[in-house]
């Protein structure tokens, strides 16, 4: 393993840091030489290039070819940012173009290293024109339904981050690294330095995560085997219910908006075998009987008899919440962070994972909380990459309903949840879904399968919570829990009105 900085690696370092001993068989395109001092003739531009290649050994910026990170075969790209400052030039279009059709072409995963300041000032409209080849080369390798995974370095800066980095499915970042469009020469001077930092642009949901130098090759590994290629892979499999004691609540974890207090109506011990419904294993409408049996086995997961009682079985802090579940789903979690337009959302986790057998699934969960725009955002960029590469997508749902404070207004509410709907409408690979506590309206359904939703046995799924449904109605607070009973909102309601396959209990 190299003993240099891997911040400030030089390209081969970089390489070398995550293939080991597999090694790397380097990769070169045509010879297509420039004029003298370059395309603008600029004064000393040669000796400039000349004096590069003396103090690091290489002919560019960019070095490309073919490698593997653990087991998986991919093809790399780094930059060396002791060559003019890792900048793009025409040369290095050359070899950025080749890279991305190398992958595209051997059916590889594309891995950038990414260490730049921007397009080479020597080169001028030549350089900066580089950014659409770049640009183009992603699109084509994007159309194969091939992953693209960006490492950035110290720096990485100018049309570098705005294409090869920040334009990857998946941005890693070493700690420290200078991340950002503005370069340090360019920014105004009262500018906050963390904004330009890989720290900054993680809490700005720019960067998917923040890697120790130490962690990249097995974080590499894990993010590889993930998105693949694969052949046709199965639906995500239906996670197994878990109990409240068996189920911590996790980060996110709480107990919604509102709630169905005894002055309302709503409050209920959990116990009950319910009536018009039952458990069920897949397609089919479940029957009574085996509701008794899941009942005979856990009491705990008998059904609620009244709305009243689901919606509080749902809101109860006790119940497992979405990092229970996926912790007892995954081997592996991989997450993906921010919407990429400068938001997140704590409270809906997403990303790519691996379970126990390797079958690679792509997660969306709330986690209880009212989901605000950026968590949509997030959803439906995490939905969108997965069909692309044909991964399975599991949502777990869990949230009052959508954010409806002016601020998300602002932010776009209406549209990020339109755009969850569609990312869900468009999927060619399968989703599946299961509503492991409250299913508050539009803001939940946007993540609910079509003809693959199954809901557990301590939650609820409804038009509008049973508070806002009285109110609308001019109840008063005390008729909160009938109201709940005539949404008819029960597990076992929602398999009997065909919007849940089945019963996890």
């Amino acid at each position: 393993m190299p003993d240099a900085t891997p911040a400030r690696a030089t390209a081969r370092e970089a390489i070398a840091l995550l293939t080991g001993a597999a090694g790397f068989t380097e990769h070169r395109p045509p010879p297509s030489p420039l004029p003298p001092d370059g395309p603008l003739g600029w004064a000393g531009y040669d000796a400039a290039r000349e004096r590069a290649s003396a103090r690091t050994g290489e002919e560019e910026s960019v070095v490309y070819g073919t490698g593997a990170v653990g087991d998986c075969p991919c093809v790399l790209l780094s930059f060396e940012f002791g060559f003019l400052g890792g900048s793009l030039g025409r040369q290095t279009g050359d070899r950025l173009a080749a890279a991305y059709e190398l992958a595209r072409t051997r059916r590889l995963p594309l891995l950038a290293l990414v260490a730049t300041g921007g397009s080479r000032m020597q080169e001028g409209m030549v350089a900066l024109t580089q950014l659409q080849r770049v640009a183009a080369a992603s699109v084509r390798l994007r159309a194969a339904g091939l992953p693209q995974i960006a490492v950035v370095r110290d720096p990485t800066t100018g049309g570098g981050w705005a294409t090869v980095g920040a334009g990857a499915d998946v941005v890693l970042a070493l700690p420290g690294a200078q991340v950002g469009f503005a370069g340090s020469r360019v920014r105004p001077p009262d500018a906050d330095p963390y904004a330009y930092s890989a720290e900054g642009q993680f809490a700005a949901g720019q960067v998917d995560a923040v890697v120790p130098a130490d962690e990249l090759a097995a974080t590499v590994t894990h993010w590889l085997r993930a998105l693949g290629p694969h052949e046709e892979l199965p639906a995500a499999p239906v996670p197994g219910a878990l109990s409240a004691g068996g189920g911590e609540p996790g980060a996110g974890a709480g107990t919604g908006s509102g709630g169905c207090t005894a002055s309302g109506g709503c409050t209920g011990a959990g116990a009950g075998t319910g009536s018009g419904g039952g458990t069920g294993s897949g397609g089919g409408a479940p029957s009574a009987a085996g509701a008794e049996s899941v009942a005979d086995r856990d009491p705990a997961a008998r059904l609620p008899e009244t709305g009243r009682e689901a919606v509080a079985r749902a809101r109860d802090p006790r119940r497992p919440r979405a990092e229970a579940y996926l912790a007892d789903y995954f081997a592996v979690r991989l997450p993906l962070h921010g919407d990429r337009s400068g938001h997140t959302d704590p409270g809906l986790l997403c990303g790519f994972g691996l379970r126990a057998d390797g079958l690679p699934v792509a997660y969306v969960a709330q986690c209880g909380t009212p989901t605000r725009p950026a968590g949509y955002r997030a959803a439906a960029r995490t939905i969108r990459l997965a069909d692309r590469l044909g991964v399975p997508v599991l949502t777990l749902v869990d949230t009052p309903g959508a954010a409806n404070e002016a601020e998300a207004e602002r932010a776009g509410a209406g549209a990020a949840i339109a755009d969850t709907f569609a990312a869900i409408a468009a999927a060619r690979v399968p989703v599946t879904t299961l509503v492991i506590g409250e299913g508050g309206s539009g803001g939940a359904l946007a993540l609910a399968a079509p003809g693959n939703t199954h809901v557990t046995v301590d939650s609820y799924f409804s038009v509008i919570v049973p508070e806002l449904a009285a109110a609308i109605l001019k109840r008063p607070p005390s008729e909160t829990g009938a109201t709940a009973d005539q949404l008819r909102l029960r597990p076992q309601d929602l398999v009997d009105l065909g919007f849940a396959r089945s019963i996890v209990g």
